[in-house]
């Protein structure tokens, strides 16, 4: 088994724990709306890249391993419910590294199936971030993209980044380590400093009947 695919799996199951704690947070769903919540956390974006790829059968359809990677994932925010709220810093990290592994693994996937390094880039985005954006929207919360820290840039970057170094036939494994470092430093940084992208505009305007 591949180390690749032992974190993809791992970060499938801190991503549905995610999912479930927001949808706990917002009220007190039955366990079938915690999980779904989960699922589409974990799996939403890979899904909504396959599809738009054109990749058939989508990864958890293929590897049931996935589905209960989720399941397990929900089931561990419930039994650890208290303990894992007061671990924010720590789920920060993992969400970070989350996000980190599932750009560059969807910038691979798409530069495989002969998407061009723009495409390659956005579909690692949407791999990444795409998940939390649906979580959010059925949670009714602001979705993060919206917010003023940065998130799915620091993806775009890393998948930048990559396909920089792809291109110069860097050993993929330094690659790896190196794309995904440059994420979770700068959504580090960000969180730290609280930095943010410039506003689109800074003022509203008035409109006169």
């Amino acid at each position: 088994m591949q180390v690749q695919y032992i974190f993809e799996v791992l970060g499938t199951v801190f991503f549905a724990i995610s999912g479930a704690l927001a949808a706990n947070k917002k009220s007190t769903p039955d366990w079938f709306g915690v999980t779904f919540i989960g699922f589409i956390t974990a799996v939403g974006g890979g899904s909504l890249r396959d599809i738009l790829l054109g990749s058939y059968p989508i990864v958890w359809v293929k590897d049931v391993l996935f589905i209960y990677a989720i399941l397990c994932g929900t089931i561990l925010a419930s039994i650890f419910y208290t303990t894992l709220h007061k671990l924010r810093k720590t789920l920060f990290l993992f969400d970070t590294l989350g996000i980190a592994l599932f750009t560059i693994v969807g910038t691979e996937k798409a530069l495989s199936l002969g998407a061009g390094p723009e495409t390659a880039a956005i579909m690692g985005m949407f791999s990444a971030v795409m998940g939390g954006v649906l979580r959010d929207i059925l949670t009714q919360e602001v979705p993060i993209i919206f917010h003023k820290e940065i998130y799915a840039t620091a993806c775009l970057a890393g998948a930048t980044m990559y396909l920089l170094l792809h291109y110069f036939h860097i050993d993929r494994n330094i690659n790896f380590l190196l794309s995904g470092s440059l994420i979770v430093i700068i959504r580090i940084l960000a969180v730290r400093y609280n930095l943010s992208l410039p506003k689109f505009r800074k003022d509203s305007v008035n409109t006169v009947a």
